[in-house]
């Protein structure tokens, strides 16, 4: 049981890095709210990134340089045996070395690697702590619909990060396919939907996806005896989350589209953990609304 926490834990935190090793998008502006029910808690999220395709030759190698950046405002109003002024500022600030090439006509090779600081920085300085660095690799088999009707693509993959306590590498499994002119379908982690593509420039869809945060704690919490599951302090917290919806999705330009996302959410937890990414206080675990919108810039 505590390995499957682990690997949900784990595929939440690197659910970007995925995503971006999957899909076309170059750079993307997203806000997101995460109103917490039962609470007067909020949760909120700003994030950017952008990535920089460096030609190599014309046999379809690339070098792809990126960074991003997320700033998470934690409205914590809940009472507690702690104080939680240090816990509502957390900032997240990563930079990832990308390699691409093709192995054949089908196949296309994926590394990458990325170094994350991730922390509330309440002591404005950068820790070891902070610091998470993540490594992985893509073999990607896909058809586009210049050769065929119904076009398809598959992820195979591992990824390893040092932010869980795992030691070992979790598989990527990735598969879409348009099986009609307006239905596509997407299966796999961080997210799977259905697609209705409603002409050229709209799309909406339904989706369940995997979401979450991650920040380091710079100065420990010591947790009020009574109410945690033991007496190790509090070394970072956490964001794991499942969510249901629908969106919607209109390219207003050859590359640039607007989307917006709602639903709800079907797994809820915030928690601090101890250094053995061990549970010590469960801030909140009930379902509640959310909303995504944002801009992105698409190759495709």
């Amino acid at each position: 049981m505590k390995i499957l926490k682990s690997i949900l834990f784990l595929l939440c935190i690197g659910s970007t890095t995925i995503m971006h090793g999957q899909a076309t998008d170059l750079a993307r502006v997203e806000y997101t709210n995460f109103p917490q029910s039962n609470s007067d808690n909020s949760f909120s999220r700003f994030k950017t990134f952008f990535k920089f395709p460096i030609k190599l030759n014309d046999s379809g190698a690339y070098f792809i340089p990126g960074v991003q950046y997320e700033n998470v405002n934690f409205q914590y109003k809940d009472s507690a045996p702690f104080s939680t002024e240090n816990l509502e500022h957390l900032q997240s600030y990563a930079i990832s070395l990308g390699y691409t090439y093709k192995m054949s006509e089908d196949w296309r090779f994926g590394i990458e690697a990325e170094v994350n600081a991730t922390s509330n920085f309440e002591t404005k300085e950068l820790q070891s702590e902070d610091v998470e660095y993540t490594g992985s690799i893509y073999f990607i088999k896909s058809r586009n619909e210049e050769e065929i009707n119904k076009p398809w693509r598959l992820i195979l993959g591992l990824r390893y990060s040092t932010s869980t306590s795992l030691n070992f590498p979790l598989p990527i499994v990735n598969y879409y396919r348009k099986f009609d002119p307006n239905w596509s379908f997407t299966l796999g982690v961080p997210k799977t939907n259905l697609r209705y593509y409603l002409g050229e420039k709209s799309t909406f869809q339904a989706f369940v996806t995997v979401d979450g945060y991650y920040a380091n704690i710079q100065d420990r919490i010591n947790i009020n005896p009574i109410t945690s599951l033991d007496k190790k302090p509090a070394q970072n917290i956490s964001m794991t989350t499942v969510l249901s919806g629908i969106g919607y999705e209109w390219r207003f330009s050859k590359y640039f589209s607007f989307y917006i996302y709602g639903g709800h959410s079907l797994i809820n937890t915030i928690r601090l953990r101890d250094e053995n990414e061990d549970r010590v206080y469960t801030i909140n675990d009930t379902n509640s609304l959310y909303g995504r919108t944002g801009l992105k810039f698409s190759i495709l």
